[in-house]
């Protein structure tokens, strides 16, 4: 006779296997065959009815929540850390509803650290009497949460099909009746995965509305939805800042005298920095300056460990759209108490400097004050004062504060020449919108001397400011800057060789090289290319407690000192001058020291996801702006080479499209990485990076931001055989290209080697 287990067994195998607990699978486990399967089914129905669950048809766990009830043991998604820190989830179990009693995680001595995304398998116990209605502890770590898509969302009989905005993905996701969550067909939804992954298409829930993905403000919206930048301010956070007060002078050095200015652009909403010079009157420092730099003392508001804080690490800093900012801090803070209005006191950090007429810096010395900015000014403001058309409000600034900063400017300019950072010369495309949020035009962003004026206050304030937490034997946040790695560097000596430049082999690289090949290309076709590789070829900036120098910008020491309102490592680099020069409880915390390495992580990728989603939104715009040019011909450069097609720069819009390898010519074509380029089986003809290229603008999907485009003419010659529109990739069928000259053919072959 075959031996049943104990109801305390079935549970405890329930606990270790919950997405195998149902009835074949118990059985399995404990061997019970024949007629003895029914003994048990009773046995494991008196389980359910006696814990208050009930079986789901089709589930994938025998403990299923019956009303209002959840299972002993689930999976569970852990979500952000709320105001207090603490982290709570939702169940992730197919037939457990999402919107139940709120669950509280109580970590325990030798769980791994949590974070929200992350899937658990977890023990849940019902409490009462608290502001939460389970608790869980941690059984074990499952990984990332499952995968979920941005799309939109198309009705069906069955229920319906999300398509993807994500321009890397085809794949449509199958969406079952269940699943729907009352979504409208054509709205843009969020949806996760749902079942395991099988042949056919992926079967997905949604789980949250975002309305008409073609409303003006849906561009910015799809991208801080999808790189899960948080937009909104908890209730606790808000509140704390709304509690908030101008600082007083107390024991702050007054610094309302000093003729402090800002220059920002004009639609600037926070202004963190205002600066000042004037001549060194010390007879030792002839044709010296005293440098003037204050920043907004954010870290009088930002108190260690309060919400605002724990808010601010979490976001890293703002994230800038054409239509909107995501920014760190509440409004109240970023665009009015922190921000050094006009006219108005505002609690500062500030960092004199004296500099010799060559530029270098001879001393500082950092100070906690109260300023009062004499002006708000402009970029365009501050130039064309200097140009000779000041204004109202320059007219009088104009001797006293304005000359004193360009003749400082002068000595910087001289020291930045040679100390020679990294020269790119990439202009900045601006995407204008109209007040429906609609692109109306795509320029080149306006760069005056006021601007490099202000970049260079603010490096050497940086510098200042990692120099002076060193001295101080602080701990901080370093800017690294590596230099480019041995292959990266390759590739660009590629690209250098093939337009007919140099960049020498054998030598410890300094941005001295690097300047030199990009002067050498200046003024040439190869311009934009040489540089577009060159920004390529370095590696990405972050932060670190460890000091490996900034490459880019030929500096030993460097450290974020002068955006606290938007960058959080600012902050900390706030805070440990506080604490350095002992000017208050509010500085570098014990818990800020012990956890500087994780918090680099944090706020390093915060700063990437921010990149990434104002790369996509701008794809987006520019993709929005081109759909009905759709037809139209353009010229560019072939700027990306892959296995699957060329990317293609327009001269216009500076608007990235793909090329597919299929509509190339009807040969097949050999992929060579090491050279990057795409060369012709039948023709011999090489396609590589920087060459002139006349393309037609096949599709635009504004959704994705993505573009497809038609290669008609490379540096002059001629597609003859370009694949047919809407035809597949048809081999070796004709040649595909008619060279200019057989010159032309010669060096575009020779020089991609």
């Amino acid at each position: 006779m075959i031996s049943l287990p104990s109801k305390a067994q079935i549970r405890q195998w329930i606990a270790e296997n919950p997405l195998q607990a149902n009835g074949r699978d118990i059985a399995r486990a404990f061997g019970i065959k024949g007629a003895a399967r029914g003994d048990l089914a009773r046995m494991i129905d008196e389980i359910e009815a006696e814990d208050g669950v009930t079986r789901a048809p089709r589930a994938r766990t025998s403990y299923l929540a019956a009303e209002g009830v959840l299972p002993p043991v689930a999976v569970l998604e852990v979500l952000p850390p709320d105001a207090d820190g603490d982290l709570f989830a939702r169940p992730l179990e197919a037939g457990v509803p999402t919107d139940g009693p709120a669950i509280l995680i109580v970590p325990q001595k030798g769980d791994v650290a949590l974070g929200g995304g992350m899937r658990i398998l977890a023990r849940l116990t019902r409490v009462s009497g608290e502001d939460h209605g389970y608790e869980a502890r941690l059984i074990r770590a499952l990984g990332t949460t499952a995968h979920k898509v941005l799309g939109i969302f198309r009705k069906s009989a069955e229920g319906g099909r999300i398509q993807p905005i994500d321009k890397g993905s085809d794949k449509e996701w199958r969406v079952p009746r269940d699943g729907v969550n009352e979504a409208r067909d054509g709205e843009l939804v969020e949806a996760e995965l749902i079942g395991k992954r099988s042949m056919g298409l992926p079967s997905a829930r949604v789980i949250v509305r975002l309305g008409d993905p073609s409303g003006p403000k849906a561009v910015s919206l799809i991208a801080i939805h999808q790189h899960g930048i948080p937009d909104d301010f908890p209730d606790a956070v808000v509140a704390e800042a709304d509690g908030k007060v101008e600082a007083p002078l107390g024991s702050r050095e007054d610094l309302r005298d000093l003729w402090l200015c800002t220059i920002d652009p004009p639609d600037a909403r926070d202004r963190d920095d205002a600066v000042y010079a004037e001549p060194d009157t010390d007879p030792h420092n002839l044709g010296g300056h005293v440098l003037w730099v204050a920043i907004a003392d954010v870290a009088h508001y930002v108190t260690p460990g309060s919400q605002l804080d724990r808010e601010a690490r979490k976001r890293g800093n703002s994230s800038y759209f054409p239509d909107r900012v995501v920014p760190m801090l509440p409004d109240i803070l970023s665009g009015d108490l922190c921000s050094l209005h006009e006219n108005v006191d505002r609690a500062c950090l500030a960092v004199r400097m004296v500099i010799d007429k060559d530029g270098t810096k001879l001393r500082h010395s950092f100070t906690r004050g109260l300023m009062r900015s004499k002006a708000a000014l402009s970029y365009a403001q501050v130039q064309t004062a200097i140009d000779g058309t000041p204004d109202a409000a320059t007219a009088p600034l104009l001797e006293p504060v304005l000359r004193p900063l360009y003749a400082a400017y002068a000595s910087l300019k001289a020291a930045r020449a040679a100390r020679q950072p990294l020269e790119l010369d990439l202009p900045e495309r601006k995407i204008i919108l109209n007040d429906e949020g609609q692109i109306t035009s795509v320029a080149f962003a306006d760069r005056y001397d006021a601007h490099k004026l202000i970049e260079e206050f603010m490096v050497l304030a940086n510098v200042a400011a990692a120099e002076e937490l060193i001295r101080l034997k602080s701990p901080l946040l370093f800017r690294v800057h590596e230099e480019p790695s041995p292959e990266k560097l390759d590739a660009l000596r590629e690209v250098a060789q093939a337009s007919g430049f140099v960049l020498a082999k054998g030598q410890v690289l300094r941005t001295a090289h690097l300047n030199r090949l990009l002067e050498a290309a200046a003024g040439s076709e190869f311009a934009e290319l040489i540089n577009i590789t060159a920004l390529r070829s370095m590696t990405q900036a972050y932060y670190s407690p460890q000091n490996f120098g900034h490459f880019g910008l030929a500096l030993r020491n460097y450290a974020h000192f002068t955006s606290p309102i938007r960058r959080y490592s600012d902050l900390i680099v706030h805070r440990g001058l506080i604490a350095g020069h002992g000017w208050g409880k509010d500085g570098l915390s014990p818990w800020d020291r012990e956890n500087l390495e994780e918090t680099a992580k944090l706020i390093s990728d915060t700063e990437r996801r921010s990149m990434a989603a104002e790369r996509d939104t701008t794809d987006r715009y520019l993709a929005a702006y081109l759909s009905d040019r759709v037809g139209t011909e353009f010229s560019g450069r072939i700027a990306g080479v892959q296995k699957f097609g060329l990317f293609v720069k327009l001269d216009e819009t500076g608007a990235d499209g793909l090329v597919p390898i299929r509509s190339v010519g009807r040969e097949y074509f050999r992929y060579d990485e090491d050279t990057q380029t795409l060369t012709g089986a039948d023709t011999g003809i090489t396609l590589g990076l920087g060459q002139r290229v006349t393309v037609r603008l096949a599709e635009a999907t504004p959704t994705t931001g993505g573009l497809v485009l038609e290669l008609l003419n490379v540096e002059g010659g001629t597609l003859r055989n370009p694949a047919p529109r809407g035809k597949g990739y048809a081999p070796r069928k004709g040649a595909g290209f008619k060279a200019r000259s057989d010159g032309i053919k010669k060096k575009v072959t020779r020089t991609r080697r």
